[in-house]
This record gives C-alpha cells, structure tokens and sequence, in this order.
C-alpha cells in the first residue's frame, strides 16, 4: 500500500487538504493518508521551525506528499519558507503546473499545455544579502548548466510521454547573457537529442504576451525558477484563475503535490475556500503512484462539478469547500 504523507499549512491549506484527502479515500485505490504533519507559520510559532524534522522526513519516506499552503511573513526575522526548504533539501527539482480548459465561463477554450519550471535555483536560490549598511540589498541569482540540463531533459521527456509536439525554452538571455546565456546553451543541447519535438525558443517578455495572445499554440514550456513561477501564475487566469491551480514538485527520490494558491488567511476558517485545486493535485499525485485511472476519474468529476455550477464564491458560486467536496465525492 502506498503511503501519502500530508502537510496542510497555515490559512486555508488544512481546508482544501482535508477535502482532497476525502477524495483520495473514496476512491477505494491502495493507498494510505498519514498526518498531518506541522508545517509553516504556526509551527514556527510553536516549535521554533516552519518546517520540523519529522516533517521532512514524512515526506521523504512517504511514495508520495501532499500539502496545502503556508504563510511567508515578509518581515519575520530569522524565518524562511519552509516549501523553499522542502524544495531543495529533497531535490524537488521540477515544478510542474498544468494549465487546461475548463467547463466554466470563466475559462478561455481550446487551452491545453503545461509548464515545467526548474525548481532549487535561479533567484529563489536564497542567496540575499546587505551590504552598505543596509542601503543595499543584494540576491544572487544561481543558474547551472547541471541544473539546467536536467530539467530539460525532464520537460522533453514529459513532452514525449504526453505525445506533445512542441516544445518552448524561455529564458532572458539577451540581457542577462551570463545566466541565462548558460541555461539556453544547456537547454537547445538536451532538447537536440529529441528530434522528434519542434523546440522554440523565447525571451520570457514575448512568452508572456503570447501567452495572453495566443495560448492555444503552447504544448510544454521549460524555464527557469522565478520565469515560470510567474508565467504559470499568468496562465492559469486564463482557464479559471488559482482556485483550479493545481502543482506537483518532482525529484529523484520525493514528490510533492500542491494547489498554487497561497494560505489565503483572509478567508480561513469561513468555509468558502475553493478545493478544487487541492483535489486536481491530488489527481497529479494519483497519476505519479500509477493510479492513471483513479486520477482521470477524479478529474472528470472535476469537470462534471464545474459544468454544473456548483462552485465557489471565486468561480461565481454559492457554495462551500465541503459542499464541493461532496459535489466532487458524488460525481465520482
């Protein structure tokens, strides 16, 4: 039996975490559900860490993770992010973010690609600092040619599987020619070894608009840490917004499966927190294991919920996480 560690967070990620569990266990597939485990804000605030050790190592003995969200104080001396953490002391080195069409007015049709973002470095490398007596702030942005092979391989592998044709390398190498000068050679050499994928490459400034112009001709885009953070971010307004954002972080020996939202702390604890994203991360997580099946089944009840409106208040609905869990859990 498959053993699933979950982390639900701060804010709405124990929420959204509980509704996606509920589905996992209604599937009737061999797994278990283990936690949850302490992670984020509140257990910085209780134990001096946002991320304890039995948590980290839950998640690397569990087959398969799955979190909610976490508060990040900008201003909290000493305190960084624990999904950073999780991040890079695992080697969850590929972040994957689909972004397809849904059956509800507020997504645009004929949208199916998915973006594939390197995950440990690049700007989010944590590497800060001040200088001049704090009238500088410094943060050194980290690109590898090991790094960057390997998450180009990722991206054309997962584009083989997938049956994509194509295939976008975004960078910015015109201008920061050293850094992403490195990440572009590294890339077009790996994505040379796959000719059966069309491999394009463009300067994220020109990915972005086209995103807005023209999604529809994306299949699997590959870049870098902060690019493809913002990029999915962008691309998902297009098909629904953050409620139906679901993630999956892939390493060698660990995987993470989370909705892109944020903790949301406005609305926790009122029960109108969208699960859906938090339910299609569980069908990543589902497919990771081997579940192809269970997975599909659970995004087709998705789809079936969104169809009939039965939606939260940030898709125009009127109900709430449980009664779309229960929407979800009869669909399927």
């Amino acid at each position: 039996m498959k053993r699933v560690a979950v982390l639900g967070g701060d804010g709405i990620g124990p929420e959204v975490v509980d509704a996606a569990v509920s589905v996992l266990e209604g599937l009737g597939v061999p797994l278990r559900c283990e936690g949850p485990y302490p992670i984020g804000f509140a257990a910085y605030r209780k134990r001096g860490t946002p991320l304890p050790e039995e948590t980290l190592a839950a998640v690397r003995d569990a087959d398969a993770a799955l979190f909610g969200a976490v508060t990040t104080p900008p201003d909290e001396p000493g305190y960084r992010s624990p999904v950073l953490a999780l991040r890079q002391g695992l080697g969850l080195f590929a972040n994957v973010r689909p972004c397809a069409s849904a059956p509800h007015p507020s997504s645009r049709p004929g949208i199916d690609l998915v973006i594939v973002r390197e995950n440990t470095e690049g700007l989010y490398a944590g590497r800060e600092r001040v200088e001049d007596e704090g009238r500088r702030a410094v943060s050194e942005r980290v690109i590898t040619r090991a790094a960057s092979e390997r998450i180009v391989r990722f991206a054309c592998e997962f584009a083989r599987r997938r049956g994509a044709r194509r295939l976008c390398l975004v960078h910015k190498a015109n201008v920061l020619r050293v850094s992403d000068g490195l990440f572009r050679r590294a890339g077009l050499e790996v994505a040379a070894s796959y000719p059966q994928l069309e491999v394009e490459e463009l300067l994220v400034d020109a990915c972005a608009m086209r995103l807005l112009r023209d999604p529809e001709r994306f299949e699997v885009i590959v870049t870098t840490n902060l690019f493809g953070d913002i990029l999915s971010d962008e691309a998902c307004m297009l098909v629904g917004g953050l409620g139906l954002a679901c993630s999956a972080n892939i390493g060698e020996c660990a995987a993470l499966f989370e909705p892109v939202h944020g903790s949301a702390p406005d609305i926790a604890g009122e029960g109108i927190a969208n699960p859906l994203a938090a339910i299609g991360s569980a069908a990543l997580l589902l497919e990771h294991l081997g579940e192809d099946a269970a997975a599909e089944r659970v995004r087709a009840a998705v789809r079936d919920v969104l169809a009939a409106g039965r939606t939260t208040p940030d898709l125009g609905g009127a109900l709430g996480t449980v009664e779309v869990t229960q929407a979800v859990l009869a669909a399927l």
